[in-house]
């Protein structure tokens, strides 16, 4: 297989812009919008050049590549602390319980609050892989290789890591959650307000987002239904997620009501059980097919490949040793696929 994950570079910009054209709206961290993206790219390689050994407001592009075309064919987006720069918000899903004495009755009522609870958490998203590649574990290679780049970078981090997913979409691009909350206090449709969003930031929500909590009871039930439901192309990202570790903790998104899911990053599957290991040798031969990780920052690179355990090291197989570019003496690390 001659697909790497690798650190995103202004030059990928076209590329990225093209496949971003693909996601059918909703997609707020990969927008099909040029400047945006470019943006997005800048920032990423500020972050990949800084040396900050604590969490700060980081963002990391990884991009997918064919290394056989050199090809871009997937992006995946890393956040190191959340919040930080401007309120992360999401919607809290509760249940507030009254009793009258009187009438000898209980009453039980869900809400939504409006919260900033994941204020300092990473995040993972912008994950996005293209239609004609989605076979042959491309999908789990480009979502793991972030958690591998999260432990080798691990000061870089917070405890708690979130996903958000794409919420319900309909054919015309509007959304049944917006339409029946957000959309009636801000005087703009769905499209018209995820593409603000994505590239002007989320303060106008401060701004006019209604701040008491709103009783479930009280919206259309268009938008009651689709509340914590994954867009039908998020499902398989929900459940490698679940998969890793994630778990959704009652929080949903605030502009299409896809679900968040979260998770300490100590936990996670390919953060726990990943291993470090100096390669021996690149003539692997079979071993374990894993996932394998080398290089640091901006070198940072990840691809399929057998492992060996040697007591010297690992054995790695010659075409991942290419794609990782690495050499006898190197450290890498690796989880089982």
């Amino acid at each position: 297989m001659s697909f790497v994950v690798r650190a995103a570079r202004s030059g990928d910009l076209d590329q990225i812009y093209e496949m971003a054209k693909l996601t059918g709206g909703g997609f707020t961290n990969l927008p099909a919008d040029r400047e945006a993206l470019a943006i997005k790219l800048e920032r990423s390689e500020r972050a990949y050049a800084a040396v900050d050994a604590e969490p700060a407001n980081d963002l990391f592009f990884l991009a997918l590549e064919d290394a056989s075309s050199g090809q871009i064919r997937g992006t995946a987006l890393i956040f190191a602390a959340i919040g930080r720069r401007w309120p992360f918000y999401s919607y809290r899903i509760s249940t507030l319980t009254q009793r009258s004495e009187e009438l000898n009755r209980t009453f039980s009522a869900a809400m939504l609050t409006l919260t900033t609870d994941y204020e300092g958490a990473s995040e993972v998203g912008g994950l996005f892989l293209h239609p004609n590649e989605r076979a042959g574990g491309l999908g789990l290679l480009l979502a793991r290789s972030r958690y591998l780049f999260i432990a080798m970078h691990r000061a870089r981090f917070g405890k708690r890591v979130i996903a958000e997913l794409r919420g319900v979409i309909d054919e015309a691009g509007a959304s049944p959650f917006w339409d029946g909350l957000a959309g009636r206090f801000f005087g703009m449709d769905f499209r018209e307000a995820d593409a603000f969003n994505a590239t002007h930031g989320n303060q106008f929500i401060a701004d006019l987002m209604p701040k008491h909590p709103i009783y479930l009871d009280m919206l259309p039930e268009s938008a009651r239904a689709v509340m914590g439901v994954p867009h039908p192309s998020g499902r398989a990202a929900l459940r490698m997620l679940e998969k890793e570790g994630f778990e959704m903790k009652g929080y949903i998104d605030i502009f299409d009501g896809g679900p968040t899911v979260e998770a300490e990053i100590d936990e996670l599957k390919s953060v726990a059980e990943s291993r470090e290991g100096v390669i021996a040798a690149a003539d692997a031969g079979g071993g374990w097919s894993c996932l394998i990780a080398h290089g640091f920052n901006a070198d940072f690179r990840c691809c399929l490949g057998g492992v060996e355990g040697r007591e010297d090291g690992v054995a790695i197989d010659a075409e991942a040793a290419a794609l990782l570019g690495a050499e006898t003496g190197d450290s890498v690390r690796y989880v089982a696929r």
